[in-house]
């Protein structure tokens, strides 16, 4: 008998973490790997953040808060969705998650049924379809252009709607590409998704790393109507440096909000106790921290930029925000698997193939590390793309 649920044998491994632990291992054996695949910051955690945590654990703050978080944690949120982003929800509109990941999954779970089809813009966050593949849902990847900075238009968006479309997913900024919509680009979409009743999966988890004069624009903010129709996706892993301490959050229509919650109340219940006090911490914080970290983000962006630039026969689209380059690899004419295994065997450097984000003649590297690093990579990267 096979054990194994059949949606989850049809599940891919995240591809993003295996190049990781592979460049780790080596590392371990020794071996001199230059690594540009995690998608995490290279900085620590502010110490005001870690130091409230270390209080509630020294203060007895261990126990269960209310599955959808702590009521003061979830207030902070509310106030900063409305002061940053333009957008009003109640506290009990908000769910606190296992990180933002766990923040889309509860989401899709909450919305899609076996059958409903979720439109999947590409080059995608690698987890997207394979969440929806898990809940019964049908990925519709559409291919984006490069042309277009990798950003779906309405017209896609049009032509890839069937009757069977529950929700579309936009990520801005953009896992793997970088890529930033516009106020009018997301009011286009917006209207649409309107128009035929479809939901919007809005991840901002990147939003305050945005670059040069890109502005981050919340899709819910535009209008009630769209408001409505859409949950937002946050958390605290990119912009305070926290990946670990596993901190998303929702923020939706109540009767959404409601369905999380319950979803939450039966899985996981509520996320950590006194990293939710680091949370608060980081929303009462100084937020000049952050502001820091995305100006070294940059600082390494334009260096990188200018390198890769002047390695010939490749593609690359400047990124607008997050901190990665996708990488065109079509003139080498090696399929991005076999691209990425040779740099490692050969140039002893870790880069993610673009199949896993649904683009195959396509790198990713992430600039989430120092520039001696990226100065070291982009060396043996020029002379390995020189050999082919």
């Amino acid at each position: 008998m096979d054990f194994i649920a059949k949606n989850i044998a049809e599940l891919s491994p995240s591809m993003t973490l295996a190049i990781t632990s592979q460049a780790k291992a080596l590392k371990k054996q020794g071996v001199d790997v230059l690594s540009f695949g995690a998608g995490e910051p290279d900085f620590d955690t502010p110490a005001h953040i870690t130091a409230a945590a270390i209080e509630a654990l020294n203060t007895g703050k261990t126990r269960y808060t209310e599955s959808a978080g702590l009521l003061e944690l979830r207030e902070g949120l509310a106030a900063k969705l409305l002061i940053e982003n333009g957008i009003q929800y109640d506290p009990s509109q908000i769910s606190v998650n296992c990180g933002a990941k766990h923040s889309c999954y509860n989401a899709i779970a909450a919305c899609v049924n076996p059958g409903d089809e979720v439109i999947i813009p590409a080059p995608y966050w690698t987890s997207y379809p394979e969440m929806v593949k898990l809940v019964g849902g049908i990925p519709v990847v559409v291919e984006t252009k490069v042309e277009n900075d990798w950003k779906i238009t309405p017209e896609e968006f049009e032509d890839a709607m069937s009757p069977m479309t529950k929700m579309i997913i936009i990520n801005s900024p953009g896992n793997p590409t970088g890529s930033v919509y516009t106020k009018e680009e997301l009011k286009a979409l917006g209207e649409i998704a309107c128009a035929e009743d479809i939901l919007i999966l809005s991840d901002e988890i990147y939003e305050k790393l945005v670059y040069g004069d890109n502005q981050h624009v919340s899709i819910a903010s535009i209008s009630k109507d769209i408001f409505d129709h859409t949950i937002t996706i946050n958390g605290f892993s990119k912009a305070y440096a926290m990946t670990g301490w596993r901190l998303g959050y929702t923020a939706a229509p109540k009767k959404i909000a409601d369905a999380i919650d319950t979803i939450q109340s039966h899985t996981t219940s509520n996320p950590t106790t006194f990293a939710q006090y680091g949370a608060i911490a980081a929303l009462q914080g100084d937020q000049q921290i952050v502001a820091d970290m995305r100006d070294e983000f940059d600082v390494r962006r334009q260096y990188m930029l200018s390198r890769l630039q002047a390695i010939k026969n490749i593609t690359v689209v400047e990124p607008q925000g997050a901190f990665y380059f996708l990488v065109g690899i079509e003139p080498i004419g090696i399929k991005s698997v076999n691209f990425c295994e040779k740099l490692l065997s050969k140039g002893k450097v870790a880069a993610v193939p673009g199949v896993a984000f649904g683009a195959e003649y396509t790198v990713r590297f992430s600039y989430a590390t120092g520039l001696d690093v990226i100065n070291a990579g982009m060396d043996r990267f020029e002379e390995f793309c020189g050999q082919h």
